[in-house]
């Protein structure tokens, strides 16, 4: 009989050997972590690689995912649709196994990882939503969201913030089914870590309220012993540091930074091959380890006792069942388009002056009883960020089955638990803070994006206008940033008809996240017709149209744009041919056809004033060379919002008085 070390060098072959056929790659993870792996993912995961996307699947999480070689081995070891030549592509140009997982890439990899912590933060979020979809929607005797999420991370990621964020919020929450295996190998890329990480760090975690156990990394007896433990427990998040060699098995380069990140070498990996006894050929793996390996069979099973478990759940409990169902596929409800639609009419028709974080709350209002999968939240800011409503229900480890979390000061943190909620499936999450707080999160904003997940991101107070707190609190370059993010949709509204416009899109975008930037100082309420109505969710639209062939066209975002509707009634009085464009979102509008494009902003109308109380960076792709920016190219001030819009010119006379000056220059066209 194959013993584990016998299955878990197979492993370690096939990792050393991709990384070397690829030239490049980080072989001392796989090496050290691949005993840990075979016991984990022949005896404990359930999971079945022929249903990559089975709901109740255990979830599989590589925060080192440098070592992404472990991972491709297992997936293909255990029968995913994920071939020997797969792995001899390893890090090719739109190969399934890039640099680092990828979702999307191979069958079987849960989340994007690489920023090292960040998948560790996905994992809280994922068995955060676990244990919350667990509360609404299990009966008794009938369990049918009961699954565990595992982790695998490195020094690395427990040297990076976001780890104390995350790790912090799981204990305090509870989360009995997180399990979190630690690589301590004491190395990184600089060398050994004594010198610059020396955290006790089970009794760090021993502080969060884990349940924390130390062993031999390499003993197999020690790692069942170690999972068998965790599992039994549930009331405690579980973290199980495993004392493992980097490199293992690699005669002269074992324990050193030099195997962290680079291949071994032909030489090396000869050795290891007569120092593990492994007698096969590079990417030969006798077919007595591939059925030793082969969870095809069992996940099969695990799936089908699941299933008739469902069954029962539908016939007793049919209503949610099928919402479970749409949930987990991301469907929205039936009656969607019509209750948006009144809200968005109802807005229309009797707004009023509102800040547009305001009008955001009012909007859940609506969308809260129509949508129970909005999994809300705000980073201690939610009076401010007022992203709770009258349904609003917290979140605790005692109560489990709200609507709402309390994420406390974690904004990184925050933004990359949701994207894990939004990778497990059955909720939209959305989660405030302010808008310069931006900075503090774009790491993990950036892999939601490159993961195309729908979460929301509310991001209040996004002006100078939100006054006496000064410039540490006064978003200027954010907007620039979070526009030039791809597949980032940047939203800022300029009412209430706007801000319901930009839920809308926020919701109905399956393809990736969405920022909401709103205003903490009251917005003029425009009023509009149905039809210009209709042409918000475009990104840019003419919101006001003059008499003529335009002489000059302004364009607007946020609270400013009720400052130029005023400036542009202003000059039409006057006699002067102006339009007014709204612009909450530069990249839908950006997306328009070129004739919608040309119909709002024309090309040959060169004299184009933008108005935004941001940088002014970005923004000439759209105005041309010849128009002009009335923004804001450096910090702020700490004074009253109105006094701050006066001293930076954003008011009705300092935008006539640009207008007309840019008119000065040239004829009307």
């Amino acid at each position: 009989m194959l013993t584990t070390r016998e299955l878990a060098n197979a492993i370690r072959f096939l990792s050393m050997d991709a990384i070397q056929k690829a030239n490049s790659g980080h072989p001392g993870m796989p090496l050290g972590m691949a005993d840990i792996a075979t016991v984990l993912w022949r005896e404990f995961l359930q999971h079945n690689p022929a249903n990559p996307h089975w709901i109740n699947r255990d979830r599989f999480i590589l925060s080192n995912g440098h070592g992404s070689m472990l991972q491709y081995s297992l997936l293909h070891l255990t029968g995913y649709a994920l071939t020997i030549e797969d792995l001899k592509n390893f890090r090719q140009l739109h190969s399934k196994t890039p640099g680092h997982p990828e979702i999307g890439c191979a069958p079987g990899i849960e989340t994007t990882t690489g920023p090292l912590g960040q998948g560790l933060a996905n994992a809280v979020g994922m068995a955060l939503a676990e244990k919350t979809l667990a509360a609404q929607f299990n009966r008794s005797g009938l369990d049918i969201i009961d699954h565990y999420t595992y982790v695998f991370l490195g020094d690395g990621c427990l040297m990076e913030g976001i780890s104390h964020e995350v790790c912090s919020f799981a204990g305090t929450h509870k989360l009995g089914k997180l399990i979190a295996f630690w690589d301590n190998n004491g190395i990184s890329i600089d060398g050994h870590v004594e010198n610059w990480f020396t955290d006790n760090t089970p009794q760090r975690f021993a502080a969060y309220g884990w349940h924390v156990v130390s062993i031999d990394g390499h003993d197999e007896n020690a790692i069942r012993q170690a999972v068998l433990e965790a599992k039994a427990i549930n009331d405690r998040p579980s973290i199980i540091c495993c004392k493992t060699i980097l490199g293992f098995g690699a005669p002269n380069m074992c324990n050193t930074h030099d195997c962290h990140g680079n291949p071994l070498g032909i030489e090396e990996i000869n050795q290891t091959r007569t120092n593990l006894n492994w007698q096969y050929a590079p990417f030969e793996i006798p077919e007595d380890i591939y059925s030793a390996f082969d969870a095809r069979v069992a996940g099969e099973k695990h799936e089908a006792v699941w299933s008739g478990l469902f069954s029962v759940y539908q016939e007793k409990y049919p209503d949610l069942a099928e919402d479970l169902l749409r949930r987990m596929q991301r469907e929205l409800p039936k009656n969607w388009s019509e209750k948006v639609a009144n809200m968005i009419e109802e807005f229309r028709t009797v707004g009023k002056d509102l800040a547009t974080r305001q009008a955001s709350q009012q909007c859940l209002e609506f969308l809260g009883p129509i949508l129970p999968e909005l999994l809300g939240g705000s980073a201690d800011l939610t009076p401010s960020n007022l992203t709770n409503w009258s349904g609003s229900k917290d979140i605790t480890s005692n109560s489990t089955d709200g609507n709402y979390l309390h994420y406390g000061i974690r904004e990184f943190g925050m933004f990359a638990m949701m994207t894990g909620i939004a990778l497990h499936g059955g909720f939209i999450p959305y989660g405030g803070t302010f808008l310069v707080f931006a900075s503090y999160a774009h790491s993990a904003m950036r892999m939601a994006a490159m993961m195309r997940q729908r979460v929301i991101y509310v991001l209040t107070h996004d002006s100078v206008g939100l006054g006496e707190d000064g410039p540490t609190h006064q978003p200027v370059e954010q907007l620039t940033m979070l526009r030039a993010t791809p597949n980032l949709s940047v939203w800022r509204p300029a009412d209430m008809v706007e801000t319901a416009v930009a839920w809308q899109m926020a919701i109905e975008r399956m393809t990736g996240p969405t920022c909401l930037a709103l205003s903490r100082q009251k917005t003029l309420n425009i009023t509009r017709s149905s039809e210009v109505t209709q042409n918000i969710k475009r990104g840019g639209y003419i919101l006001l149209n003059c008499a003529g062939y335009p002489e000059a066209i302004v364009v607007a975002t946020g609270a400013e744009v009720g400052i130029a509707y005023k400036a542009v009634e202003a000059l039409q009085k006057a006699g002067r041919y102006v339009r007014l464009v709204s612009m909450p979102s530069t990249n839908v509008f950006a997306a328009q056809s070129l004739e919608y494009r040309e119909a709002v902003l024309p090309t040959r109308i060169t004299k184009k004033l933008v108005v935004e109380a941001g940088v002014s960076d970005g923004w000439y792709k759209y105005i041309g060379s010849e128009g002009k920016v009335l923004g804001i190219d450096r910090y702020g001030e700490s004074a009253p919002a109105a006094q701050l819009f006066e001293f930076f010119g954003f008011t009705e006379e300092n935008i006539v008085k640009a207008v007309l000056e840019m008119m000065q220059v040239g004829s009307r066209v």
